[in-house]
């Protein structure tokens, strides 16, 4: 009895361990790519960071500049950029492996709607990062720089900006992901469309508060990620109806498909029966 016990232990350790090897090979793959992206990066880290403070130094008034205020941070805060920026751009293959790995243990219909929104997950967190940098920042940094105090000249620390600068992009990438959240609560069963769309007004007051907590403390700021998250939720409500109208499509010729066949079986074991007699 012993040894079936010792047996069967060993057999479920087996698949566990080639489990543990396979993940730790994908985690190895997806640091080497992050830490060849940042080595083709770190080259041109300080024209990666005069790239991202361009929207700030385009408002500073005339004859001002960022400055540093750590010995260190003229080189630090440009490595810093390149590495969370190797990271960014090589989330598609993290994500990817991360993929690789789970996806063996997934029904067919559980991967045919994990894929595409994954996909789209990643496509919609970049598309906010992209809209942070082209439209939030001017318009946040002209506002900024626009209310100054007489007298205050304005001279920003490098490593605060690429804080700030990151949260921000964080930020907005996290709020484009509302669609995403939408369906994902819907198509699990939580909730429905309808009476998500009856919670419209407290959704917009949360994207709101979201706004608040996550911008600086000026209205342009807030304005300009709550909207966009408001806007994104009724995308996600659309597209949320257009996946439920479709699985009831799916699940009606599924059923007439099944009651066809049994219908055929009928009739076949009938027909045996009538040729037995």
């Amino acid at each position: 009895m012993s040894k079936n016990n010792n047996q069967t232990e060993t057999e479920l350790e087996a698949p566990f361990m080639s489990h543990l090897v396979e993940l730790r090979d994908r985690l190895l793959r997806a640091v080497l790519v992050v830490l060849v992206i940042f080595l083709g990066l770190f080259m041109y880290a300080n024209e990666l960071y005069s790239f991202l403070a361009e929207p700030l130094l385009k408002h500073m008034p005339q004859g001002s500049n960022m400055i540093a205020t750590e010995v260190a941070s003229p080189f630090l805060t440009p490595f810093k950029l390149a590495m969370v920026t190797a990271v960014f751009l090589g989330m598609p293959y993290i994500l990817y492996q991360l993929w690789a790995f789970i996806a063996p243990g997934l029904y067919k219909h559980e991967k045919s709607l994990a894929f595409p929104l994954l996909l789209s997950s990643i496509i919609l967190f970049y598309l906010g990062m992209v809209f942070a940098y082209f439209v939030v920042f001017p318009l946040m940094f002209g506002f900024f720089t626009g209310i100054s105090l007489h007298g205050v000249t304005m001279m920003t620390d490098i490593t605060k900006y690429l804080d700030f600068v990151l949260k921000m992009f964080f930020a907005f990438g996290m709020a484009f992901e509302v669609p995403i959240a939408t369906i994902l609560v819907i198509s699990t069963g939580m909730t429905t469309v309808e009476k998500l769309a009856d919670k419209r007004p407290y959704i917009i007051v949360v994207a709101f508060v979201v706004g608040m907590l996550l911008t600086p403390p000026d209205v342009v700021s807030q304005m300009l990620l709550a909207v966009p998250m408001w806007l994104l939720f009724e995308l996600g409500l659309i597209f949320s109806r257009v996946l439920m109208i479709k699985r009831k499509r799916l699940q009606k010729e599924r059923e007439e498909q099944e009651e066809k066949e049994l219908d055929q079986e009928f009739e076949k074991a009938i027909a045996e029966e009538e040729d037995l007699k």
